[in-house]
């Protein structure tokens, strides 16, 4: 069936790579974006890192505007899929008919709870949209005392960002900082220079919110209770599949695709919203490169079908905090200490690579000066792929 209307139901990342790829791909046709936020895409990962250490016009989220040509709906959300019709349900009644499709609608933060209270100030702040990066630069302005639950990479550098503000910061996880996603060796550089820095770091398994009239109270498994002016809560996301209840595509509950990015052959997604096949099995990735990499994969494969090239899946991740940065290349977390670590020329800079048990490598750069294709060059191959020609060392 030749494909003359696409419709694109996200206007994040995924969807805006997916537009741009299948205009790039040949695609003449109509194509639709459906986006539930109001604005043109914006880069979530600048909301944490740029956001309480740059100036106050937010200017490190913006991204060049749209050049795909389509019609697109934004503010609108898409409220069900009758995959057999090839429809689009929207909110308010409206319908999209569609040849091909491209699910991009991402994910959400996950909330310990939903109730707000007090002189219109969430008791519980999460960071995912620019609503609420601009509401919590607000708030910490005045440097109150900060709780933050949730010690993966998105809690770690609000944390961060508010110590940089002044504000006492207190981070509350069930497992070390960073230790689930990086594993114990690069986590404890991290957390290392946090609590250096004045990051106060509990571990006490699970947190609840609980009413308190002097702020917010968090309670640990153990009983023990924290009070703060402000929580901010980074415990993960989920993905934004409830529309698509009753459509037959989904699998257990999950929305899953093939290398290529197919639930149907009519139907592709990508993004945080989808499980995909990687070297460690059927994963949801919700990285921001990830979302790039499966989108442009998707549009091909929506407009070749099996002409189309598989995704070749190799993750990378960065992070900023506590005077740290990290690029990684490679899935994590690791195991371990490194089985090759190089100081940069800066103070406490590393180059480091991980062989893994399957065969892959993973490389990090902390603090050290190495372009992204030379780290990965570095993962594929090891320390090898950092000599010159003709050199016999490193």
């Amino acid at each position: 069936m030749t494909m003359r209307r696409i419709v694109v139901v996200g206007n994040g990342i995924a969807g805006l790579t997916a537009c741009d790829s299948l205009r790039s791909a040949g695609f003449d046709g109509e194509l639709t974006v459906v986006g539930a936020e109001r604005h043109h895409p914006y880069s979530r990962p600048a909301l944490s890192k740029a956001l309480l250490h740059g100036d106050d016009t937010l200017q490190a989220h913006e991204l060049p505007e749209p050049t795909h040509d389509a019609t697109e709906l934004l503010g609108v959300r898409a409220t069900g899929l009758d995959a057999d019709a090839r429809l689009v349900r929207l909110e308010g009644g409206g319908e999209l008919p569609y040849d091909g499709l491209v699910i991009a609608s991402g994910s959400r933060a996950r909330r310990l709870t939903g109730v707000q209270q007090g002189d219109g100030c969430p008791r519980e702040l999460t960071l995912r949209t620019i609503e609420d990066a601009i509401l919590l630069k607000e708030l910490v302005a005045s440097r109150p005392s900060v709780i933050v639950i949730g010690g993966g990479p998105l809690g770690m550098e609000v944390a961060s960002g508010c110590l940089h503000l002044g504000c006492e910061v207190t981070l509350v996880s069930d497992v070390a900082p960073l230790a689930r996603q990086l594993g114990a060796h690069l986590a404890g550089i991290f957390t290392t220079a946090a609590i250096q820095r004045g990051l106060r770091v509990v571990q006490g398994g699970h947190a609840r919110l609980a009413h308190h009239d002097s702020g917010t109270r968090v309670v640990l498994d153990d009983g023990t209770g924290l009070h703060a002016d402000l929580v901010v809560t980074a415990i993960g996301d989920d993905p934004n599949i409830e529309w698509l209840a009753g459509s037959g595509i989904l699998t257990d509950g999950s929305l899953r695709v093939d290398s290529r990015g197919r639930a149907r052959p009519e139907i592709v997604a990508a993004g945080d919203v989808a499980f995909f096949p990687t070297l460690r099995g059927v994963q949801r990735v919700p990285l921001w490169t990830s979302a790039i990499d499966q989108a442009k994969v998707a549009a091909v494969g929506l407009l070749q079908g099996d002409a189309a090239p598989e995704l070749n899946f190799t993750p990378y991740f960065w992070t900023e905090g506590f005077g740290l940065s990290l690029k990684a290349v490679g899935f994590t977390p690791v195991t371990g200490e490194a089985d090759f670590c190089e100081p940069g020329g800066e103070s406490g800079s590393l180059l480091m690579r991980w062989q893994n048990d399957d065969g892959s490598g993973t490389a990090a750069a902390v603090n050290y000066r190495i372009p992204v294709p030379k780290l990965r060059r570095l993962a594929d191959t090891g320390p090898a792929a950092l000599r010159p020609a003709g050199s016999a060392r490193v």
